[in-house]
């Protein structure tokens, strides 16, 4: 906006001062003795002189407030132009610094997160590994006592089925049984009572088999089966207790290996959080860098041209107040020569000057009896030579010039050539002042109209273009609000659904793990009983011979009591794997809830920081929008001045009628004419 002060030059001022009452005292004087043919006086001609003089001063006078008022126009508009302009780069700058500021606190707030991020990441990193080392390391723990205590049943089990199935002849099913036996006393799991009544067997089986000869293999069975009755039972008992514990262990190892899965799937979802976050946050540490920058760049070059338009208005200033100063004083100078000139005039018409009294040789001079000779034909020539340019050039003032010429004295048409000269000389000045500065206003309220229209231009597209992006933010806002609102609903929904299969899925197997216990007792209380039905009519085969009443011996419904047992096996079984699919099923639908609410929390927060970053986004874009419709109110204003002062400059410096070439052209062509006919009547030789 700075531009150079252009201003009319003082050329364009009329410059007469108080010699010219001195200059028309020498003319009154030497006019005494020049008189013409056609009878007119001294006297007549100094006051023809005189009054042309005031008439002169007076419209130079009008013409210099005229032109005065122009300048002081530009002046006033040049200033309040210039004190808008800073007024607006001062609120533009304050606006700036403390958009440099925020940032500034942005940034460190922004680095100082992505530290604290960066470091919690670094944490749960760690925390993930060590999880994972403690978690392989009770896992080859439950490994190895799994198998311990499937060795264990294993053992029970196989003991179980040899006692069951023992024959009449035992020596061989002895040995099987004391092998199987051992494997069970073998075992850290049985407790220190049922060892001792199992080596206690044992012993007694060793002694046994050590005597020369049992009486009879069905002896030796029944004393056998009397012996291990309590041992069979006891080892259902551990049977059923390290079941009960190898469940317990298996589901204690769920629920660690369930743990492990949260605590791992946590520290996984915080760490991908966190590292959104890190990225989020680098993200627009980068952009709050970059608009800090772009700040700082518009401040610095807000505040350059603050200073140069404060130069321009102090040198305004400064010059207009010169100019008013010098005008006043010219404006002064000049009404006292106008007075003084009246005051001459009024002196000379009076009757005190008589010019009668002037002596009779001194009314006759050389330039008289000139033009009673050599004088007349000169001026003849002369008004035939303006009479020539006038039809030539068409300028009318020199046609009549050339009348007064043929009918005017002499030495009345050589002052009028020479007042005529001196004026078409000084409006050249003049016009050529002018034109300099209409050139110079010309270009400068030309470029300015250009930058001030290109202004607005961008203006009105950046305005348009931040409308429609807080548009489109606020709608984005609007659908990400609904999206986080059904996420809260979905995650509710699925909250409460969780929380009613779990309920369900403990009292199945709370269910399963009863109707496990139920059966067992009942397979043992059937299969006791079967037991010794077996054993109550083994050994009747050493007494006297009864009389005919039973084909075989009653064992109880042994046939039945297979299918029963068989059955309520097969019951047993149902429970126990229905309590392990269901405890499967528990703990997958677990780990799909967690991992849905995870993915659900984690989309949550997502949208939240979105939320967050477009709803300060769209307060940012507003700000600006505001300032940019300040803006343009403020340019479009200034282009509004621009083009009124450039109405006003219209009809001085543009509308004014023929180029300044031609007139020109004409003018030169009239001083020219009017030097040559000044010759004429000098006298001098003129070429034709």
């Amino acid at each position: 906006h700075f531009r150079s002060i252009v201003v009319p030059s003082e050329s364009m001022f009329w410059t007469g001062g108080s010699m010219a009452v001195s200059v028309l005292l020498a003319a009154f004087v030497s006019s005494f003795a020049v008189t013409s043919a056609a009878s007119v006086t001294p006297i007549q001609k100094v006051l023809e002189m005189m009054e042309e003089m005031k008439a002169k001063g007076t419209a130079a006078k009008k013409a210099e407030e005229v032109q005065f008022a122009a300048f002081r126009q530009f002046c006033d508009d040049g200033s309040a132009e210039k004190t808008k302009s800073i007024k607006s780069a001062s609120i533009h700058i304050e606006q700036l610094s403390a958009s440099i500021a925020q940032a500034t606190a942005d940034i460190s707030t922004l680095e100082a997160d992505i530290a604290e991020f960066e470091e919690d990441v670094g944490r749960w990193k760690v925390d993930a590994k060590s999880a994972k080392d403690i978690r392989e390391k009770e896992h080859a723990d439950y490994t190895a006592t799994h198998s311990d205590y499937a060795d264990t049943v294993d053992a029970c089990e196989r003991a179980i089925a040899v006692i069951k199935e023992m024959p009449e002849k035992v020596p061989q099913p002895l040995l099987l049984l004391q092998e199987q036996l051992q494997k069970v006393v073998s075992s850290s799991r049985i407790p220190a009572e049922a060892r001792r009544k199992i080596a206690g067997l044992l012993e007694g089986d060793s002694t046994q088999s050590g005597t020369e000869k049992p009486a009879t293999a069905t002896g030796e069975a029944y004393a056998y089966q009397t012996q291990s009755s309590g041992v069979l039972q006891m080892l259902e008992e551990l049977r059923q207790k390290f079941l009960s514990e190898k469940r317990d262990l298996e589901k204690e190892e769920l629920n660690a290996r369930h743990a492990f899965e949260g605590v791992t799937q946590r520290l996984h979802d915080e760490v991908t959080l966190a590292e959104q976050e890190i990225s989020q946050k680098t993200s627009r540490l980068s952009q709050r860098k970059g608009e800090k920058a772009e700040a700082e760049g518009e401040k610095s070059e807000t505040e350059r041209m603050k200073v140069k338009d404060e130069e321009y208005l102090r040198d305004l200033t400064g010059m207009c107040g010169q100019k008013s100063s010098d005008f006043e004083n010219r404006q002064a100078l000049r009404s006292d020569e106008i007075e003084a000139l009246a005051k001459a005039i009024e002196i000379i018409s009076s009757d005190a000057i008589a010019v009668e009294r002037l002596p009779g040789d001194e009314r006759a001079s050389f330039a008289q009896l000139r033009g009673e000779g050599a004088g007349a034909g000169a001026q003849q020539r002369a008004a035939s030579l303006l009479r020539e340019r006038a039809e030539a050039s068409g300028n009318q003032e020199l046609a009549d010039l050339a009348k007064k010429a043929d009918k005017d004295p002499f030495a009345k048409v050589t002052k009028m050539i020479h007042d005529l000269i001196i004026r078409l000389m000084e409006e050249a000045n003049e016009e050529a002042s002018h034109k300099g500065w209409c050139d110079t206003e010309l270009s400068t309220n030309e470029q300015t109209r250009k930058e001030k229209t290109n202004a607005v231009e961008t203006l009105h597209a950046e305005i348009d273009e931040l409308q429609a992006s807080i548009s489109k933010l606020s709608q984005d806002i609007v659908d990400l609000t609904a999206q986080v609102a059904d996420l809260d609903t979905a995650m509710a929904d699925a909250t409460k659904m969780r929380q009613e299969e779990k309920a369900t899925n403990s009292e199945t197997v709370k269910d399963a793990q009863e109707a496990q216990v139920a059966v067992s007792e009942a397979l043992i209380v059937l299969k006791e009983f079967y037991a010794k039905a077996g054993e109550a009519t083994a050994f009747v085969q050493d007494r006297q011979e009864p009389p005919p009443i039973f084909d075989s011996p009653y064992t109880g419904m042994q046939a039945e009591n297979g299918g029963v047992v068989g059955m309520l096996e097969v019951i047993q079984s149902d429970f126990a794997r229905l309590e392990t699919e269901t405890a499967s099923g528990e703990d997958t639908a677990q780990r799909e809830y967690d991992s849905f609410m995870t993915d659900s929390k984690v989309d949550k927060a997502s949208k939240s920081k979105d939320i967050e970053h477009k709803t300060a986004k769209k307060q940012d874009e507003e700000q600006a929008l505001v300032s940019k419709s300040s803006d343009l109110e403020g340019t479009q204003k200034e282009l509004t001045a621009a083009m009124a002062y450039y109405d006003k400059l219209k009809p001085s410096c543009v509308d004014s009628g023929a180029s300044y070439g031609d007139r020109e052209a004409r003018r030169k062509e009239e001083i020219e004419s009017l030097q040559e006919a000044l010759r004429i009547l000098n006298g001098e030789d003129i070429a034709r």
